[in-house]
């Protein structure tokens, strides 16, 4: 049972406004009429006086001048066909079967990382239909071959020396005309990963080239527009004792005829790192201690145990590149910030992004009432910390968007992640009057105690009292300009619209049809976002990875945005429930049951490609979405109406 909304409208502009008429003349006078004579004595009665003349009319005015038509509106938003032509099944749950999503178009293939298995499925779509399939959720018409990678590569080090590096789990896949990179880690995960190239034939097959040294937990690889370099998000995340905390940074491999350098060139943290503002001299920030209290006070959140520094805490999660290939932005998402990075110079600089008031704002924060339930709470404050980064260009400049999904530091040895109604248990600490007031309002631990914020943030002059509380995510999307300054943000709109279609199913979780049961987290959980053109219009695509809605808005002014379709491919009323934390999501001896999850739809989508018409096989745009959760590769026909 597949669920979709659209809206339409439309704006042509008016027509010019046509000239005035000129003024007519007056009318001439009318003459008086004349006296009558003086009665003679026994005589004659006197003439009557004659009629004045009629005056002469006078002369028309000109008419005015024709005014100019007006240039014909655009419609926003234009209703948009979400159709579901084709989809693929690993049969595999809750083990990120189904993750990053590629297109390579020679051979009309979708490519896609299947973590359970270590391999990328290539699923050829040279057949695929142009009209909806018969069965949306359950449908299983799309097939897959394997493309296998070795455990272990040779690498040449910075002297130029061969060495052999053990490989762990693939992350990432990216694809620039024939040539495939895959970002795979290190068979510790602390460990520096590789970037392996491939060159791929007309079939989707690919011919092993080179392993290139990467940086720490390699999460994410990317092409830049030109094709010239290839980046790469080293995420550096601890270990859960935080006894191996590497550096987070970014690889940069040049390409020259679709030919891979043997070693690679790494931004760092630390030296590489630059501040623009003026009123800073260079020797400000010239040690780790400077730069990470500058970062600080102007918004970028460290949360780690003691010991910490910058360069450990700031983890590169994605990077989008502007269309002229010369700029680079990479989201720091447990930061809360976005990373500008200058492709001619490599160097990096950090934007913290803010915070979203959640007093102007309505969202829903607790699990336990099970329904639908919006709440401004002044002094709640969201923290954007978008995962997935897209970038277009509007006007000759750069725009980025967002999907602001949330994430906290919580591991063994360090959390940062508590409840509201835990905090003076767990911490001694406590809220101030005004939040207070808030907690006992809203209905105490049951309601907003229930929301999961940091203890990182909130107690500016730690006196042991929360001024202020912070959530994760802001349960929306964002566009930023080439700075990182906010210029839209779409709100509460997720969960009102969700819930809105979805009724009680709403912020379901991926592992069972329960709803609202991620209210008191982050919300639905945007995850995945793409930008593409269809027809003389641009779209923003967002999936959300908890319940799986999709949602599509016009962005082709960021200045002038406008919600357009919502879309959801999965039935509500199966009954399932796995634990992607388990070792065996579906194992019967820990309660789950997975024996109808096949009927149950996409669960969990982590990424969206875009494919424009004039690269589509079947000349219509295409969306391909891959569902982790369901292990499920997802396409839809994405038309005009």
């Amino acid at each position: 049972m597949a669920l979709s909304l659209a809206l339409t409208g439309c704006g042509d502009s008016d027509d010019g406004v046509d000239g005035l008429a000129g003024i007519e003349g007056s009318q001439g006078l009318v003459g008086e009429a004349g006296d009558n004579g003086v009665d003679g004595t026994n005589g004659t009665d006197g003439v009557n006086g004659s009629a004045g003349t009629d005056g002469v009319n006078g002369v028309d005015g000109t008419n005015g001048v024709d005014g100019l038509n007006g240039v014909d509106g655009k419609s926003i938003p234009t209703a948009l066909s979400i159709e579901v032509v084709g989809r693929f099944a690993t049969g595999i749950y809750g083990k990120s079967a189904a993750e990053i999503v590629q297109f390579h178009k020679t051979s009309n293939s979708a490519f896609s990382v299947n973590a359970a298995d270590n391999k990328i499925e290539v699923i050829n779509l040279t057949n695929l239909p142009t009209t909806q399939v018969g069965s949306p959720v359950s449908d299983e018409s799309l097939s897959s071959s394997a493309f296998t990678f070795p455990s272990s590569v040779t690498v040449k080090d910075g002297a130029g020396v061969d060495k052999t590096m053990q490989l762990g789990a693939v992350n990432s896949i990216a694809i620039k005309d024939d040539l495939l990179a895959l970002a795979v880690e290190g068979s510790v995960k602390q460990e520096n990963g590789a970037i392996l190239f491939y060159s791929l034939s007309a079939l989707g097959e690919g011919t092993f080239i080179k392993a290139v040294e990467a940086g720490a937990l390699p999460d994410m690889v990317t092409f830049t527009q030109d094709g010239l370099k290839v980046l790469v998000a080293n995420e550096g995340e601890p270990n859960t004792d935080y006894s191996n905390d590497p550096e987070g940074s970014i690889t940069v491999i040049a390409v020259t005829d679709a030919m891979p350098a043997d070693v690679a060139t790494t931004i760092n943290m630390t030296t590489d790192m630059v501040f623009s503002d003026d009123n800073l001299d260079s020797d400000d920030y010239d040690t780790d201690e400077k730069r990470m209290e500058l970062l600080a006070k102007s918004g970028v959140k460290f949360a780690g145990p003691a010991g910490n520094t910058a360069a450990k805490d700031l983890e590169p999660e994605y990077i989008t590149v502007s269309a002229d290939s010369k700029m680079a932005y990479v989201s720091l998402q447990e930061n809360n910030a976005i990373g500008i990075i200058n492709l001619d110079d490599l160097t990096i600089e950090v934007k913290a992004l803010g915070y979203k008031d959640w007093g102007k704002y309505q969202l829903d924060f607790s699990n336990t009432d099970e329904v639908p339930s919006f709440k401004s709470v002044q002094g709640l404050y969201g923290l954007y910390q978008p995962d997935t980064l897209a970038s277009y260009t509007w006007n000759g400049s750069t725009f980025i968007i967002s999907a602001n999904e949330g994430d906290s530091r919580d591991y063994d040895a360090y959390t940062e992640e508590y409840r509201i109604k835990d905090l003076e248990d767990d911490l001694g600490k406590t809220l101030s009057t005004e939040l207070q007031m808030q907690y006992d309002e809203t209905g105490g631990k049951d309601y907003l105690g229930r929301l999961k914020v940091t203890a990182a943030l909130g107690d500016a002059d730690d006196d042991g009292e929360f001024e202020k509380l912070f959530t994760y995510g802001a349960r929306s999307f964002s566009i930023w300009d080439q700075n990182a300054n906010l210029v839209f943000d779409s709100g509460d709109d997720f969960g009102k619209i969700s819930s809105a279609i979805l009724g009680n199913n709403f912020n379901a979780a991926h592992t069972e049809n329960k709803g609202d049961n991620r209210s008191d987290d982050k919300g639905g959980e945007p995850e995945a976002i793409e930008v593409g053109e269809i027809g003389d219009r641009t779209y923003a695509f967002i999936a959300q990875e908890r319940a799986g809605d999709l949602f599509v808005y016009d962005i082709t002014n960021p200045f002038n945005t406008a919600f357009v379709a919502h879309y959801n491919n999965r039935d509500f009323t199966v009954d399932f429930e796995l634990d992607d934390g388990l070792t065996e999501p579906c194992d019967p001896a820990e309660g789950m049951d997975c024996t109808d999850v096949n009927m149950a739809g996409d669960l969990g989508p982590e990424s969206i490609k875009f494919i424009s018409a004039e690269n589509s096989p079947t000349a219509n745009p295409l969306l391909i979405i891959g569902n982790e959760v369901s292990g499920t590769v997802t396409v839809y026909q994405v038309t005009e109406k």
